[in-house]
């Protein structure tokens, strides 16, 4: 068993540090202050295919893997965690259930201009009384001539202010509960859509969390993704490749802190030494890096059991179980080791430590996770 990345793996490693240094980095704390990642940002990140990486040339991707997406997640939200979940979100969420369930005519409609980042994607499922429980969405459609109309709400949409394209979900009888669920591609410019806010978060601040209403929306029965009632089917297979992008992103964070506060415990000294002496310190970082290992190692067999088309549901939730918990817990470190500094806004450590949080939550909380584990393993 081989866990060394291979050499075209480490090129583009090496290619999306070498961008996130010169591009993402210097400018990560406006990001965050701002609320907003520029437009300039993503299609400068469209340009590098970091936006349509492990989908094939042929709708506009950049015809990599799974992993290679792991992994292109994971090196910009070392940076930046709102860059980050831009692209997970929009590259598994959006991208990946049209490629998956979408017809040849879909795919080659819709996955060119989301490829190349001249359009962003989002995922609209989640709704106020729905969150976890996918099969009790509210958000209703009904088919008229050629036509589906939908009404209802969606909340905490990753992407959503961009306006671009979505998957959005959509019941045809709620006593039906999942199996009355549909799937289908909506241009959120279309009338009838409107958005009633961008949420104003702890963390992860330069991404859109948006709340949408969707009052007699029109969409082409051409724009039905798969079949009538398979909508669930579709979302719980999306989820399942979206915990991937979310481990990765929660990998990158922790990482990230990691590398400031290493490096920080060499310069900061206290009764005549570096803190990295002090045992404390050193016990603290072994701990770090014990679960950052522990999250990459589960995150990269994920990524890579999905590119070998195998079941990979079981670790999926763990990764993102595990990365996003490491998360929490490095970053948390990380502001400890800094002292009265990590608590500053000038020290990024700060910023790492609220956008970590909301790893824990999105694609399901973590106990929504372990429910997942542990149904598979009394199975």
């Amino acid at each position: 068993m081989d866990f060394e990345l291979s050499q075209d793996h480490k090129v583009l490693r090496d290619s999306v540090r070498d961008f996130v240094e010169k591009e993402i980095k210097p400018i990560a704390r406006k990001i965050d202050e701002e609320h907003m990642i520029p437009d300039a940002l993503v299609a400068k990140m469209g340009e590098m295919g970091l936006l349509g990486s492990y989908f094939p040339d042929e709708y506009g991707g950049a015809g990599l893997d799974m992993l290679s997406y792991a992994i292109v997640v994971e090196e910009v939200s070392k940076a930046c965690g709102s860059s980050g979940v831009l692209i997970s979100a929009h590259t598994s969420l959006c991208c990946g259930p049209i490629y998956t369930f979408g017809s040849e005519e879909q795919k080659k409609k819709w996955l060119p201009d989301l490829n190349t980042g001249k359009i962003l994607g989002c995922f609209l499922l989640t709704e106020p009384e729905a969150g976890s429980d996918a099969g009790s969405l509210t958000t209703s459609y009904r088919k008229e001539g050629d036509e589906y109309v939908i009404n209802g709400s969606k909340i905490f949409i990753t992407n959503g202010g961009y306006r671009g394209t979505g998957v959005i979900f959509a019941t045809s009888d709620r006593s039906l509960k999942h199996k009355g669920i549909s799937a289908f591609i909506v241009d959120l410019k279309s009338p009838g859509v409107e958005i009633l806010r961008n949420e104003n978060k702890m963390g992860i601040r330069g991404s859109y969390t948006t709340a949408f209403a969707f009052d007699g929306v029109r969409v082409p029965a051409e724009n039905l993704l798969g079949k009538e009632g398979e909508g669930f089917k579709i979302a719980m297979d999306t989820l399942n490749g979206g915990r991937i992008g979310i481990a990765a992103q929660a990998l990158g964070i922790a990482e990230g802190a990691f590398e400031r506060a290493l490096a920080y415990s060499r310069e900061r000294k206290q009764f005549g030494h570096p803190i990295c002496e002090n045992q404390a310190i050193q016990f603290k970082l072994a701990d770090m890096y014990a679960k950052i290992e522990t999250s990459k190692l589960m995150t990269y067999k994920a990524a890579c059991l999905k590119d070998q088309k195998k079941s990979y549901t079981m670790e999926s939730a763990l990764c993102k179980m595990l990365a996003s918990e490491a998360a929490t817990y490095v970053t948390k470190e990380a502001l400890q080791i800094h002292g009265g500094y990590g608590f500053i806004c000038d020290y990024e450590v700060e910023r790492m430590y609220r956008d970590a949080k909301i790893t824990e939550i999105y694609e399901g909380t973590n106990e929504v996770q372990r429910v997942i584990i542990s149904k598979m393993l009394l199975q």
